[in-house]
């Protein structure tokens, strides 16, 4: 639902108690059959985290069925099979993969979303009522070019002590990811798009960029457009993030973005995210930082599972299953809003599974 319809909506159904029902829902025949999920429950705490997916799910008898696949981040690939998977399911919930830092294997994460063309990061920085914050009204959504930039993964050495590294921005990939975002803006009733870049000084690459931002910016004209410079940007974000409102960014800046702004809403542990591209979704903690946890949490068994409830409900609203993505939504932000049950960074001193057996609690 429009965030700007929300306040409008309190009124009436605080008016009319009856009044809590959406508008009908029309499925399609055949709707309701149980959708096959590939699952990675990752490395750290995302095998608790994603199990708290799987209890909720259960609980609510929602029409979907996990395939688990065991990928950790020191592989070598991401073993074929589970693309396989990923691709015949067409939907994927992962937890964390931990990347080694330096020398190594290189990134998972990054393998996945080149190998299955998700080219769209997006991670929704929002504030949850009841969880305190610096700033209020803030609701921004960072969405990410997430296949080339500086991610392309094209380093050498020239000479000993002298290392390359290719930023790589096209034509192709900025239009599509321009596109995405001005689309999403559009189809939920968003007012702003702001290009984040360093064109005064990457001049053809980010250049390339928002030219492209601008010549689809020209096909939505009831959407504001504008740009700002990602250092200023970052200055911005942190002293008055009411201001943006969908962000659309290259790879690494959206990755700085995206994680401040999760700072600033809440905490990267409430903020939910995906990556999307024509034809797979892959479910996941918006915002990278903390994603894996540490051995304390997992020992401990006190990892917030609320980003990745949230961004199964984000899935299950992509799967054209809306009635129980709104009841996993209504019941996360019920316990976030009461505050009796809240793991270590949020306050609390609750376990993952208090958590999820106080969503349990709470689902209609």
């Amino acid at each position: 639902m429009a965030r700007r319809a929300l306040p409008i909506l309190k009124q009436l159904t605080d008016a009319h108690p009856a009044w809590t029902r959406s508008v009908t829902y029309m499925p399609r025949p055949g709707d309701g059959a149980p959708r096959a999920v590939t699952l990675i429950p990752g490395d750290g705490v995302g095998p608790l985290v994603t199990n708290a997916v799987e209890q909720v799910m259960e609980a609510m008898h929602a029409p979907v069925y996990f395939e688990r696949y065991d990928v950790h981040g020191d592989m070598s690939r991401v073993p074929p099979e589970v693309i396989e998977s990923i691709r015949k399911n067409k939907v994927c919930l992962k937890g964390g993969l931990r990347t080694p830092v330096g020398g190594g294997v290189s990134s998972l994460n990054v393998q996945l979303r080149k190998e299955l063309d998700l080219y769209a990061s997006l991670v929704h920085c929002f504030n949850l009522p009841g969880l305190p914050t610096r700033h209020e009204n803030v609701d921004i959504v960072v969405i990410r070019e997430n296949t080339e930039g500086e991610y392309s993964g094209l380093e050498h050495e020239v000479v000993p002590g002298v290392v390359e590294s290719l930023k790589v921005i096209t034509k192709f990939c900025s239009e599509r990811i321009a596109k995405y975002a001005f689309e999403y803006a559009y189809l939920n009733n968003r007012k702003m798009v702001t290009a984040v870049h360093k064109a005064n000084i990457m001049k053809l690459a980010d250049g390339l960029f928002l030219e492209s931002c601008r010549e689809v910016a020209t096909n939505y004209p009831s959407i504001k457009y504008n740009e700002i410079i990602v250092d200023n940007c970052c200055m911005q974000l942190v002293s008055k993030p009411e201001q943006f409102d969908v962000m659309v960014t290259p790879n690494l800046y959206g990755n700085l973005v995206a994680n401040t702004a999760a700072g600033i809403a809440g905490g990267t542990g409430v903020m939910p995210g995906g990556n999307a591209g024509a034809d797979h979704a892959v479910f996941e903690q918006g915002a990278s930082a903390g994603n894996v946890g540490n051995e304390k949490l997992m020992h401990q068994k006190m990892a917030n599972p609320v980003a990745v409830l949230l961004s199964s409900a984000m899935m299950l609203r992509h799967l054209q299953f809306p009635s129980f993505a709104d009841r996993l939504e209504t019941a996360v932000k019920r316990v976030i809003y009461e505050g009796k049950y809240r793991t270590k960074d949020l306050g609390g001193d609750s376990s993952t599974q208090e958590v999820v057996d106080a969503v349990i609690a709470n689902l209609d």
